[in-house]
């Protein structure tokens, strides 16, 4: 079973990547992006800057999570954004409750003797969240989860929308009220799939939404994020990874996304994010006057 599985694994690999030998024998470098807007974006970004600064770049954008990562680690991807958080729990099967620091310099250890270099983290930490309407937060006094807690402590009622699958997770919705020792009552709890509890937040089915903290619609709708206030999300910084071969070989290319990598915060992000998802905006275009703004191009 397990021979059929890798035998499938690299069957997939050679059809998505029409090649078996590493990027680094030539002089390409393979970029990688995955499904979703935020790393199209980065995987633009980091094509741009390294053809403007003499490179070859292959960008391979649209992949899978883990086919991205196999593909990695087997040399037919020389770099991509990944999510700290993601290696941690998926990549190195982590369960200890680690802060952002402690985080980055787990999997930075525990990569390094794969072969992959995790370069300098951006501000930019994609986690899950809890969020309100600006306006309610701001009339009801809430900016923390804690805030929150205490008003429903208080007897306030507010109606959650929550994606099915932090709702039963084991490190989900029910571990977090035991940290803020709250509880929503069952039948304040909404579950839906989770690109739709923007839209019930912004139409005011309900107060409050569990969203991805970088999302787009979260400035575009008027949407505030509580702060986490006792770190109970663990960290998902978006940082650069590359091929330590890779690095060692091109150590100019560390410096430019560790630049890149300087530029990129929450709120940066969901902005460019929300260029794209709201304002229908290029991935290309959107990238290219990031970089020049920043001063990388």
């Amino acid at each position: 079973m397990r021979y059929r599985m890798l035998a499938s694994l690299i069957c997939t690999l050679s059809l998505m990547f029409g090649i078996t030998g590493s990027a680094s024998a030539n002089s390409t470098i393979v970029v990688g992006g995955k499904k979703f807007t935020e790393q199209q974006l980065v995987a633009e970004m980091t094509t741009q800057l390294l053809r403007a600064n003499g490179y070859s770049v292959d960008k391979r954008p649209d992949l899978g999570s883990s086919i991205l990562r196999a593909a990695q680690e087997n040399g037919q991807v020389d770099v991509y954004w990944e999510y700290t958080g993601t290696s941690l729990v998926t990549y190195n099967k982590v369960t200890d409750k680690l802060d952002a620091d402690e985080t980055y310099k787990r999997i930075s250890t525990l990569d390094a003797a794969k072969g992959i270099t995790w370069l300098n983290p951006s501000k930019a930490n994609n986690t899950y969240a809890f969020a309100m309407r600006k306006d309610e937060a701001e009339k009801e006094g809430i900016a923390s989860l804690s805030d929150l807690a205490k008003k429903i402590g208080e007897g306030k009622a507010y109606k959650f929308a929550s994606n099915a699958e932090f709702f039963s997770r084991s490190d989900g919705l029910r571990p977090l009220q035991e940290t803020y020792k709250f509880e929503f009552p069952r039948k304040d709890v909404i579950r839906m799939d989770g690109g739709l509890t923007y839209q019930a937040l912004r139409d005011g089915q309900v107060n409050v939404a569990l969203v991805l903290s970088t999302d787009g619609r979260i400035p575009a709708f008027g949407f505030v994020v509580l702060k986490d206030d006792k770190g109970f999300f663990p960290s998902y910084a978006l940082t650069p990874v590359i091929r330590t071969e890779v690095v060692k070989a091109n150590p100019k290319i560390g410096e430019l996304l560790n630049a890149l990598s300087s530029k990129l915060d929450d709120d940066t992000i969901a902005g460019l994010n929300s260029r794209v998802d709201v304002g229908r905006e290029s991935i290309e275009s959107v990238s290219t006057e990031f970089l020049q703004k920043s001063k990388l191009l």
